[in-house]
This record gives C-alpha cells, structure tokens and sequence, in this order.
C-alpha cells in the first residue's frame, strides 16, 4: 500500500479515479443485496421510505483485503469511523 495524489493515474473504464485505499465512501443509496431492479440511468437508487442502512464503496487503508474500487458493504448512516468518509462528484 501507498499514498499518492488524487487523479496521479488515469481514470478507468468505469470513469472513476481514486476509488481504491483511502477510506470506505458513503453513497447515496439504499442497500440492496443485489443489483436486480437497479436504476440504470445512474441516479441513487433509493427507496421510499428511505431504508435503514446505505451502500459503502471502495475498502480501506484498515484492510488489505477489501482495498478494491468493485467491493460494497452496507452500513448504518449514524454509523463513524476512522476509516469511513465520501467524496463529492458532480
């Protein structure tokens, strides 16, 4: 593991830099356990009443092994932690 710039690499196919090793990313969405029914315009695919628990994306320093932009958890929103943040993107 190492540090490094934001944007010091290309982004990749799927658009996105810097996704990989810094802190867990909080998004918008609702938890689901599968991708069926997902909204395919890349808007949050949130629930109404919103659910309990939301979408965490892209591991952690604290772990080796997770440290991937592809791999999602879920997690309570009142939930903090060292190793949890977000990233603004427009």
């Amino acid at each position: 593991m190492m540090m490094a710039r934001a944007a010091m690499w290309s982004a990749w196919r799927t658009r996105l830099y810097d996704m990989s090793g810094n802190v867990w990313e909080w998004c918008e969405d609702d938890w689901h356990s599968s991708y069926t029914g997902a909204l395919a315009d890349g808007n949050a695919w949130v629930d109404s009443p919103r659910g309990l628990f939301r979408v965490f994306r892209g591991g952690s320093w604290i772990s080796d092994n997770d440290c991937r932009s592809a791999i999602r958890s879920y997690g309570s929103p009142a939930h903090a932690h060292i190793n949890f943040g977000f990233r603004l993107a427009w």
